[in-house]
């Protein structure tokens, strides 16, 4: 079994794509995944399951939502491995109590190029951003809100996204790496 995160994007945020995680968790059991967690309210989730694809599971996992809850919304899955190398590839250091300043921007598919100089042209003062793979990384000291480069790199991406903080992404690796060490 390999142990899956599934990112989803836009729920719980300004009233809109309510998914409570309990119920998230329990849709996620009855889909036949095993040892399912969810990390805070952005669902966010961490289980176990034989699927040999991440878009499969993806899909498959908005599917059941848009389902049970009435809303669709982009289910982003990445395994254990991939995540880790996330972490592993992020070009930026962040001094402690700052992990909320650094954003992994997952891209779904990875576009075949990047325009840097439009995101450049964005990016204030002090803003930073780099991609290894299909990750795009943006620090921005001032918070993601206050941020003209995280509100237009979408655009300028023009492929699937979702993003989470440094602290996010840690939790969740803690969490797949705590379900790896149970048989």
């Amino acid at each position: 079994m390999t142990i899956w995160i599934a990112l989803m994007r836009g729920v719980n945020v300004g009233g809109t794509g309510k998914l409570p995680m309990a119920a998230f968790r329990q849709m996620l059991t009855v889909m036949g995944f095993e040892m399912v967690q969810t990390y805070i309210q952005s669902g966010n989730a961490v289980f176990r399951a034989g699927a040999a694809s991440a878009a499969a599971l993806g899909e498959a996992i908005s599917d059941a939502v848009e389902r049970d809850f009435g809303f669709r919304r982009k289910c982003h899955v990445l395994n254990h491995e991939t995540l880790e190398r996330a972490l592993a590839d992020c070009p930026f250091s962040v001094a402690e109590g700052h992990g909320n300043a650094l954003h992994f921007v997952f891209m779904d598919p990875k576009p075949s190029q990047i325009d840097g100089a439009a995101l450049d042209v964005l990016a204030a003062q002090g803003e930073k951003w780099a991609v290894r793979g299909d990750v795009l990384y943006l620090f921005t000291l001032a918070g993601l809100g206050k941020s003209k480069l995280a509100a237009g790199y979408e655009r300028v991406l023009n492929t699937d996204v979702t993003a989470r903080n440094l602290n996010s992404v840690r939790a969740l690796a803690a969490l797949a790496a705590a379900s790896a060490s149970v048989g």
